[in-house]
């Protein structure tokens, strides 16, 4: 879920679920999107297209009921849906209105519970589900501002819901990729700055790409991860691990 264009954090997921053999169903946040996002889902097979803008009522139920009518069933979903008002976002957690932090809580937070919630009942042979985190979910990172907050509950989030879907074989993880190039992240201010700092510090020497994002959820999602649910995987080249 939330394909905004082949940059993005879900086009690397489903590029590597398709290329593991996942049949795919991608959404895209409105019309003015669509353009970007359905010849990327095309090229990949993706049997299901549909828009999904999460704020708007009914959306997400109808995204379900098309894989229910389609499939009956689901063994994968994947959140990676952000987003804060840009006036909220760059002015401060201080200066953060109550309608902005709230709609930043419902759509990158409260969302992945509503998902979760249509997605666990046709995941009848058990599953996997992902949502996208940030290292300033745990540290205080400069100009993250609301979203620290937020994607520390979307963190919380995901162990509490690993702790009540686990009894059905569900498996739930936060997957904390380092700082991407990607579409969202131009909403920080000093982006550029905070990515070319953490590839400094990667002990691996590099930050992770899309691909990357994608492959290690297709690995969470396998059999070989059968024993990992609720704990917050870095995907950064070591980034998090050097004060």
């Amino acid at each position: 879920m939330g394909v905004a264009n082949e940059h993005s954090i879900a086009y690397g997921c489903a590029k590597a679920f398709r290329e593991l053999g996942a049949d795919l169903a991608i959404t895209y946040l409105n019309e003015k999107a669509r353009p970007h996002v359905a010849p990327h889902a095309e090229a990949l097979g993706a049997e299901i297209l549909a828009p999904l803008d999460v704020s708007i009522p009914g959306q997400l139920e109808a995204v379900f009921e098309e894989i229910t009518r389609r499939w009956g069933r689901l063994d994968i979903l994947v959140h990676s849906i952000a987003f804060a008002p840009k006036e909220d976002l760059q002015g401060g957690l201080l200066n953060c209105s109550a309608e902005g932090f709230a709609k930043a809580m419902d759509v990158s937070c409260h969302s992945f519970v509503r998902m979760a919630k249509l997605a666990a009942p046709l995941m009848t042979e058990g599953g996997a589900m992902f949502a996208m985190s940030y290292y300033g979910a745990a540290r205080v990172v400069p100009n993250y501002n609301v979203m620290g907050p937020v994607k520390a509950a979307l963190e919380a989030s995901c162990r509490y819901l690993a702790h009540e879907l686990g009894p059905q074989g569900i498996r739930v993880h936060a997957i904390s990729p380092g700082p991407l190039k990607t579409r969202a992240a131009s909403g920080l201010k000093d982006f550029e700055l905070l990515l070319a700092e953490a590839a400094e510090r990667a002990p691996l020497g590099e930050l992770a790409d899309i691909m990357d994002v994608g492959f290690a959820c297709a690995y969470l999602a396998t059999p070989y991860a059968r024993r990992v649910t609720g704990g917050t995987i870095y995907v950064d080249g070591g980034a998090n691990i050097v004060a």
